[in-house]
């Protein structure tokens, strides 16, 4: 007999009503009948997907707790109906070393309610092949903090390492945010923040970062595209076949520069939100590969600082899916769309191979959803620690009502559950 069965499932794409039985944490059989099971959860012709992926979150575990930490971050992944998270280096101390690397690897492991994997950081040279042993999601440069000739030598030195590592890219060119900020610095409205880091900033470095994954044949994904000049890029890469994958948050998706009049710095974030000439929106999500929350928290002490003490990063994890369940409701995207840029395409770059669909041999993790249940966006029922969001006040129509992880139920009507994540690279 088998561990459980999801009954009376609604699969998109797929007609009539499904039973999905889980043993051992894994799909064992999909079929329109009944089977026997330890424990069966009736849906009620409810919605399941494939358990979202978040390829950018930051706990801030170890080292800036106070802002978040693995068990917070990752129940508000499953309240917000992610089963996988892959964390960014920039902690205290950065993930760059094989120490700190398996100290958060600890971390994570004892905190986490949801499966995670860790991107790793890039500092020391040497570090870099003993950190490929325990297996990062991926390395994460910051192109706004180093100098060209570093990034060379990066890029080179992963061309001669034996197997084929993605580099994941924060891409704004170092001289040309300084050089606007410093002209700016005497300012102290939030909005001036959108010309302290301009779009030729983000420009630039994407154009550099193609041709150093041209020239070393190197497989990159660029975090947080925000210009329609950056996509176009980037588009044009993937036509000359470059290995080139990028991402959109839903800050840079949903919202535009006219938000920091009523926000101010609860939408201060890196690359900043972008004018009506230059921003993404929902018709350029067949250009762009996954949607990745790049979840980051900071406290409201923080965030309440003037424009340049305030740090920049926006908590998204429990806003994401109502927000594009919404656009759902209103004819906007689809159900595929989902899937594909927060299930498949991730698990595909991030190689999460038991990750991202609903089919006979994958990991059971599922979000089960109410596509008529209404929500006003509000900060305080959130289980992250950040007090803010700039969808604050946002009316939406669909929500998750239930996360499963590898056959257990870890969050249900917003309620989350103890769990033991594991490390998806195990």
């Amino acid at each position: 007999m088998i561990d459980l069965c999801l009954a009376n499932c609604k699969i998109p794409s797929k007609h009539d009503n499904y039973y999905i039985g889980v043993d051992e944490g894994k799909i064992v059989e999909i079929k329109k009948s009944p089977m026997t099971a330890e424990k069966t959860i009736d849906l009620h012709d409810k919605i399941i997907l494939p358990g979202l992926i978040d390829a950018h979150v930051h706990f801030r575990d170890p080292g800036l707790t106070y802002k978040e930490d693995f068990k917070t971050g990752s129940q508000a992944a499953a309240n917000g109906g992610f089963t996988t998270v892959l964390d960014m280096p920039n902690t205290v101390p950065p993930t760059n070393t094989v120490k700190a690397f398996k100290e958060k690897l600890d971390i994570a492991s004892k905190k986490s309610v949801v499966d995670f994997g860790l991107h790793a950081g890039v500092s020391d040279l040497e570090e870099i092949e003993k950190i490929a042993d325990l297996k990062p999601a991926s390395f994460k440069i910051f192109m706004d903090l180093f100098e060209n000739s570093f990034l060379v030598d990066v890029f080179k030195r992963f061309a001669n390492l034996p197997h084929q590592y993605t580099i994941s890219l924060h891409c704004e060119d170092k001289h040309i945010t300084k050089h606007c900020s410093e002209e700016l610095k005497n300012e102290n409205d939030p909005k001036i923040y959108a010309n302290a880091r301009p779009p030729i900033a983000e420009v630039v470095s994407i154009s550099a970062a193609i041709a150093l994954s041209e020239y070393y044949d190197q497989k990159i994904h660029i975090c947080h595209v925000s210009t329609k000049k950056s996509l176009e890029l980037i588009h044009q890469a993937r036509i000359n076949d470059y290995p080139v994958s990028c991402e959109i948050t839903p800050h840079h998706l949903f919202l535009s520069d006219s938000y920091f009049d009523n926000c101010g710095n609860f939408v201060k974030t890196n690359p900043p939100l972008r004018d009506i000439n230059n921003r993404l929106d929902l018709r350029y999500l067949n250009k762009i590969d996954i949607i990745g929350t790049d979840h980051a928290p900071h406290s409201m002490e923080e965030k309440n600082k003037d424009l340049w003490e305030a740090p920049s990063g926006i908590p998204n994890l429990e806003t994401t899916l109502p927000l594009l369940l919404n656009q759902i409701n209103n004819g906007q995207m689809s159900f595929q769309d989902i899937i594909w840029l927060l299930c498949e395409k991730p698990s595909q770059i991030f190689n999460l191979a038991h990750k991202g669909r609903i089919s006979v041999g994958m990991d059971a993790d599922f979000v089960v959803l109410d596509m008529d249940k209404e929500w006003t966006i509000k900060p305080e029922n959130f289980y992250s620690k950040a007090e803010y969001t700039p969808f604050e006040g946002f009316e939406v129509k669909g929500m998750p009502i239930m996360t499963i992880v590898r056959g257990n139920v870890v969050m249900e009507d917003n309620i989350v559950f103890k769990n033991q994540g594991h490390c998806v690279f195990d």
